[in-house]
């Protein structure tokens, strides 16, 4: 059928936590950095490294030889400012791996540091990296914490004290806009385009959907990259401003959904910056605005709770609240979804062999336990027992251990390879070993749906109707691991 999009690949699709019907939605809001525009990661994250470096360094502190590592953290790790440890944590708060800076923890150390605890986000001491752009802080925080412990820093100071520094230091980079003015000067260097991401919201457009652009960004910063990223793909004399009803800048997420803040009207001047005017009463179009807050918009669009759809990369800031509070249908954009699906796919194979080897392993050892719970009812006299000679019953367990420790030696290497799945240090960005990761159970508990980009809605069209599918638990005959192993009735004893 010629003229129609193929379906998505795998790893483009539209993944659905709670059924979503997009003809329902009248409005859908969109967030801008790494939403509507996606920057080459590490191009930013290295920038922004080397502006907290530079400020560091200019302090006197013995930071020039530090280099961004991009492999050293991920989305969704959890920063103890406690103990200068960088972690990774299941769905329920315990935690899976850890680096004390930038030194792995052994199994022991870290068992002894964290058995007992359970993180609660709601703690100070632990920060989540909602987003991408916390991967330069978390980086240059293990390195300074390796600094810390060698007395290379002027102190006294503790981890806590060392992350107000870096997060001050972060903030402050970012107040002087250097880093900004290098991206719009060149967004080249910067910007991963996406053609499609335009038509997307197009589609949506002609298909009746209010289109609203809420940011934390800045007008004269918002201006230039929606440029560079969407007019160039629009129809010949059109603009990014014709495409939304509203747009809001400096919104100040999360407070903007929160909160009641002051709305001022942004007035442009031919110089392209933006003054500012206190604004009441109804939102004028094709009139930008600064600040407000999400109430004032659901006045204005004469709309509330599931009839807006938002869709941001901010775990917290974009999702969690506008779900909390407002009530509004979610939607996350993790870009990082299309590696860790292509790397999923081409594990296939040996995650297949792992799960039948895994399958050997369960029923040898329903096995040995089953011998060991018969030498230890005819030790102390109960219960039924066979009538298997002792011999026999040892030299089945002696055989049995070495058969599980040849599963042992082939196990190894295909569960550290599963470990290392998209990152050395921390694996895929949404499990924990076997589990679900503690991003994971964000994205599943505030995200209605999850993508990897805007422009997947593409694909789906504005008239999809999404299906969650069918939740799993445990005792599912169809989850790997999940069923305990037995042997049938009528298979032959192994004893």
């Amino acid at each position: 059928m010629s003229g129609y999009l193929a379906g998505p690949p795998p790893e483009r699709g539209i993944f659905c936590n709670r059924t979503l019907n997009l003809r329902a939605i009248k409005a859908i809001g969109y967030d801008m950095d790494y939403t509507l525009i996606h920057y080459k990661v590490e191009a930013w994250e290295r920038r922004a490294y080397e502006y907290i470096r530079e400020r560091l360094e200019a302090q006197g502190w013995p930071v020039g030889h530090l280099q961004f590592d991009p492999v050293l953290s991920i989305r969704g790790l959890i920063i103890d400012t406690e103990k200068g440890n960088l972690l990774k944590a299941n769905r329920f708060g315990f935690v899976k791996k850890a680096l004390h800076g930038t030194r792995p923890m052994d199994f022991d150390t870290q068992r002894t540091e964290y058995a007992r605890t359970i993180i609660d986000l709601a703690e100070k001491r632990w920060m989540f990296l909602n987003t991408l752009f916390s991967l330069s802080e978390a980086c240059i925080y293990a390195q300074l914490v390796d600094l810390l412990d060698a007395g290379k820093l002027p102190g006294p100071m503790g981890y806590a004290d060392l992350y107000a520094i870096v997060r001050t230091t972060l903030d402050a980079t970012h107040m002087a806009g250097k880093l900004k003015a290098e991206i719009i000067a060149n967004p080249g260097l910067y910007v991963q385009p996406d053609p499609e991401t335009p038509l997307a919201l197009l589609d949506q457009r002609s298909a009746g959907k209010k289109l609203l652009l809420i940011t934390n960004s800045e007008w004269t910063y918002t201006v230039p990259m929606m440029h560079a990223a969407f007019d160039p793909y629009l129809p010949k004399g059109m603009t990014w401003r014709e495409l939304f009803d509203v747009v809001i800048v400096s919104a100040r997420k999360p407070e903007f959904f929160t909160t009641r803040s002051p709305l001022f009207e942004v007035v442009e001047t031919a110089s392209g910056e933006g003054l500012l005017r206190p604004h009441s009463g109804p939102l004028k179009a094709g009139t930008p605005y600064f600040g407000g807050s999400a109430l004032e918009l659901e006045r204005h669009l004469g709309m509330s709770g599931d009839e807006i759809l938002y869709v941001g990369d901010h775990m917290f800031g974009d999702v969690h609240v506008t779900k909390n509070v407002l009530r509004w249908r979610t939607a996350l954009i993790l870009r990082e979804l299309e590696e860790e699906v292509r790397a999923i796919a081409a594990f296939r194979a040996t995650e297949a062999k792992l799960a039948e080897k895994m399958e050997a392993k369960e029923r040898l050892e329903f096995e040995a336990c089953q011998l060991r719970l018969e030498q230890q009812r005819r030790r102390l006299q109960y219960g039924p027992r066979t009538e298997q000679p002792e011999d026999q019953l040892l030299a089945r367990l002696i055989t049995l251990r070495t058969e599980l420790e040849a599963l042992d030696a082939e196990l190894g290497p295909m569960a550290r390879a599963a470990s290392e799945l998209s990152n050395p240090h921390w694996g895929l960005l949404t499990r924990a070993g076997n589990d679900k990761s503690h991003l994971a159970r964000q994205v599943e508990r505030y995200a209605d749906i999850y993508t990897s980009r805007v422009s997947n809605f593409l694909f789906a069209t504005p008239f999809v109707y999404l299906r969650s599918p069918r939740g799993s638990l445990p005792h599912d005959p169809n989850v790997p691991g999940g069923t305990p192993v037995f042997p049938t009735p009528d298979a032959p004893s192994t004893t």
